[in-house]
């Protein structure tokens, strides 16, 4: 794993200090390493290794970083314990030492570890080993990454989205060190990525080859996995496996923490449950089978912390990330109803579930940050058709809301009667880029209040677009940036990311839309509402 470069912004960053907790156990920092299990103190030295010693296969992740805890991520090549060092330097001469879980084929070999107690506002290395069950003098070779904790105080804060990753055939080209896109994202040193679903493609094999237009090749990796639709739970964790063969993206995401939702593809195209396929690619044609794999997989190769109030496994949550930004993570696919016309005139949770709206409305009321980021994996006025039918929320139809459009306006107006103005919706999923006003003094159902909506993407897919804008809630296209025809490849350009900026003095907004190569596209600034 490449060493990441010191942070420019570090000055204003707190050194680590404190104790770390995982679990039950405390660990106090101190001149050498200390045992989540034991407390012992031991010499900050590599382990003796001998000959069969286990490796990690797939880099290392952290995900769902808050203000004093992260959940860290890695995979072995067998059964192993993995175990953690935190330091505040990259040398780890001062290092807290984490024993976490075993990991074995129940779970891929992979395994997550969710650190507590650590400071706030600080930058963090982190190193993973994977250590023989039978000898623990056996160990891996260390996979470093680095993390930065979200800050208690008013600090700047720095993050990007996109989604929509290795889609449509264009696949892991190492000519461009993995995924093209990846390199601008990284030079821009963001607090954490919030990737906006289809993390992969379980539906969309790739080929060695794909001809480009002018008669140039674009070259895949290809694994046994990639070369049909996933339908075992081995092929879905194959579709994460294969992401991961990116150089660039795995060292981006050892540098850079994620929150992550999904949408479709990490199942099939426009599922919903409940279906049937009927694609003839598919043996298996119950959704609900493959749904429950493709679960399995994410849960196994993303680190999502334990923080979602669903019993059932599906992955909506809040992120306190300090005085200034709450981060709302929605699940926009596991109660989404049947693509139908979407012109039904009674509300039915047919997208975002009675029990996730109560939430998010609960959530929003008592959220104190001064903006709230919504993290939505469907846009809400762009028309996403399905065939004849849709697949998105709006429906085309300008008039009162109909379908899905049901679900949201009750969240827009108990936005509006909490007073709460300072709320951003961020979205990928048309794989293309654009910035939406949405105002209640264009639109037909006016009971809300005046707000914005970002898309980008994709990261690594076709691009396609634009789409047409549903008028019920008003929308208005402020920006846009869409390919010439559809499904061009990334070696053409139009990959796109996002960027937000909050000023920890004026409390500030600012979106950025980019493109493959970083460059800004359109900007906007937001002043918070005072209430």
């Amino acid at each position: 794993m490449t060493e990441t470069s010191p942070d420019p912004r570090v000055g204003r960053r707190t050194l680590l200090r404190g104790a770390a907790v995982v679990g039950a156990g405390a660990v106090v920092l101190g001149s050498g390493a200390a045992s989540a299990a034991t407390g012992r103190t031991t010499a900050a030295a590599p382990a003796f290794v001998r000959g069969g010693r286990p490796i990690l296969t797939h880099g290392v992740q952290a995900g769902d970083v808050l203000t004093r805890e992260a959940t860290l991520w890695s995979r072995a090549d067998r059964p192993s314990r993995l175990v953690a060092e935190i330091s505040r330097d990259r040398s780890f001469r001062r290092a807290v030492t984490v024993r976490g879980p075993v990991v074995t084929p129940d779970t891929d070999l992979t395994g997550q570890l969710t650190v507590r107690g650590l400071p706030s506002g600080t930058d963090l290395h982190y190193r993973i080993r994977a250590v023989d069950l039978r000898d623990p003098r056996r160990s891996s070779a260390p996979e470093t990454g680095r993390l930065r904790t979200a800050s208690q105080r008013r600090d700047d804060i720095r993050f990007q989205w996109s989604g929509d990753i290795a889609g449509q055939g264009w696949g892991v080209n190492p000519a461009y060190g993995g995924f093209r896109i990846v390199d601008a994202m990284a030079r821009r040193d963001p607090d954490f990525f919030l990737s906006s679903g289809d993390n992969v493609y379980a539906d969309g094999p790739v080929a060695e080859t794909v001809t480009l237009p002018g008669g140039t090749l674009w070259r895949n990796l290809v694994i046994e996995e990639k070369t049909k639709v996933a339908e075992t739970l081995d092929e879905f964790r194959g579709q994460f496996k294969y992401n991961l063969l990116a150089d660039n993206w795995r060292s981006y995401l050892a540098s850079t923490p994620v929150v992550t939702q999904w949408d479709d593809h990490e199942v099939t195209n426009n599922w919903y449950p409940g279906e049937l396929l009927t694609d003839a690619r598919y043996t298996e044609k119950s959704v609900d089978v493959l749904a429950a794999r493709g679960r399995q997989a994410f849960h196994e190769y993303i680190p999502v912390a334990p923080i979602s109030p669903d019993p059932d496994g599906r992955i909506y949550r809040v992120l306190h990330l300090g005085p200034l930004l709450d981060v709302f993570v929605l699940d926009m696919r596991t109660h989404k109803d049947p693509n139908t016309a979407s012109s039904e005139t009674e509300r039915d949770g047919g997208v975002l579930g009675h029990a996730q709206t109560r939430w998010l409305i609960r959530e929003l009321q008592r959220s104190r940050a001064t903006w709230k980021v919504i993290a939505a994996d469907l846009p809400i006025g762009l028309v996403v058709p399905d065939g004849p039918l849709q697949e998105g929320i709006a429906q085309g139809d300008p008039g009162a809301p109909l379908g899905r459009e049901l679900d949201i306006a009750p969240v827009l107006t108990a936005l509006k009667r909490a007073g709460i103005r300072n709320h951003v919706w961020l979205t990928a999923d048309v794989h293309y880029t654009a910035a939406h006003h949405y105002s209640p003094d264009r639109a037909a159902y006016q009971d809300f209040d005046q707000f914005w909506e970002f898309v980008s993407g994709p990261l690594n897919a076709g691009a396609f677009g634009p789409n047409a804008l549903d008028a019920t809630f008003g929308p208005k296209a402020e920006f846009v940036a869409a390919p010439p025809r559809a499904n061009t490849s990334p070696a053409e350009g139009f990959q796109f990311f996002g960027e937000v900026e909050i000023d920890g003095r004026s409390e500030e907004l600012t979106v950025t839309l980019r493109d493959v190569d970083g460059a800004a596209l359109f900007t906007k600034t937001l002043v918070p509402h005072r209430r």
